[in-house]
């Protein structure tokens, strides 16, 4: 979530006329985020109100992959996954224009996302994205993953000659993970519905019981075991970069608990964790290198993924992550 587009009152309160959702009240941008602009909203009156939020769709994200974001997590919803639900507007449509930007009104989600999370949390990550996929196993939309390996060669294209500014020596890094991840990517792994970006900024919390995910704009159709690899690296590393075994341990048990991964999933995980590390640091490496001034935005540090995957290049076995197989 961000901001990239500002707003004004006179055109969020014309938008909202096509929502059953109160009268606006108040709304602020929220800063926390890379892909769109979203507000939080605060509505009220007779015929009732609430606390919403409102996405601008910008320009990474495509108005033909929507009806495959919002359409899943209604799908999602129904099968027990708590997560946000998009409005429905006046017309029966979800999707909406503002600012000369695709919208929607999203239901918003009772809890807080762990700045620390712990073990307990991480088991209970572990289960909610094994439960995700298990949910997602008929859904009828397909969207293939555009941040695969051919989406990594054009953001590495686009960064390529500026890499080695955030530190000397990445660009030969980055070119013989290239070299490695390419021929050993996996063929014929169990595939279906990720969510693809499940770090702890997208999963809420209430106390030590998980509330619900959010943030479905990066979901796709791709390998089930890739989506766990990246909740490892999102959710096991510590702020000093290690790797913690103990967190590594809850979050693949919570996983297994649910969708026991199949041998050949447990022998693709570090190379999949690899590959994972690869693109997280690509888009950071973009984003930092081209994101615009101005925007309400936060940048991250594309150094800590290139220090993740210095740690996967390293790993040999699945069970150096905590996976204990039956």
């Amino acid at each position: 979530m961000a901001v990239y587009t500002d707003i004004t009152e006179v055109e969020l309160g014309t938008f909202l006329r096509d929502y059953d959702i109160g009268e606006l009240l108040s709304y602020k941008g929220i800063a926390e985020g890379t892909e769109n602009s979203n507000f939080i909203l605060h509505t009220g009156g007779p015929g009732g109100g609430g606390t919403f939020i409102l996405t601008l769709y910008e320009k990474r994200v495509a108005r033909a992959d929507l009806p495959f974001f919002l359409g899943l997590m209604e799908h999602l919803a129904r099968r027990g996954v708590s997560c946000p639900l998009p409005v429905r507007r006046s017309d029966g449509e979800v999707i909406g224009e503002l600012a000369g930007r695709p919208a929607a009104v999203i239901t918003f989600l009772e809890g807080m996302w762990p700045r620390r999370p712990t073990p307990a949390h991480c088991r209970a990550v572990g289960e909610a994205l094994a439960r995700l996929h298990v949910a997602g196993a008929d859904f009828p939309l397909v969207r293939p993953n555009a941040l695969s390996l051919p989406g990594w060669r054009a953001l590495w294209d686009g960064c390529r000659a500026r890499a080695d500014e955030v530190e000397a020596g990445v660009g030969a890094e980055v070119a013989a993970d290239f070299a490695a991840l390419e021929a050993a990517w996996p063929r014929a792994l169990p595939e279906g519905v990720i969510h693809a970006d499940l770090f702890p900024d997208n999963v809420f919390f209430l106390g030590e019981r998980l509330s619900g995910l959010i943030d479905f704009y990066f979901a796709c159709n791709d390998f089930l075991a890739y989506d766990v690899a990246t909740c490892l690296n999102a959710w096991c590393f510590e702020r000093d970069h290690a790797f913690n075994l103990t967190k590594g341990t809850a979050l693949l048990a919570g996983y297994q608990s649910v969708r026991p991964l199949t041998p050949a999933e447990a022998g693709a995980l570090p190379l999949l964790a690899r590959g994972s590390a690869l693109r997280f640091m690509l888009t950071r490496l973009y984003d930092w290198l081209h994101g615009p001034d101005g925007a309400l935005v936060r940048k991250r540090d594309p150094l800590e993924y290139v220090r993740k995957l210095r740690f996967h290049r390293a790993i040999a076995s699945a069970a150096e992550y905590g996976l204990k197989q039956p």
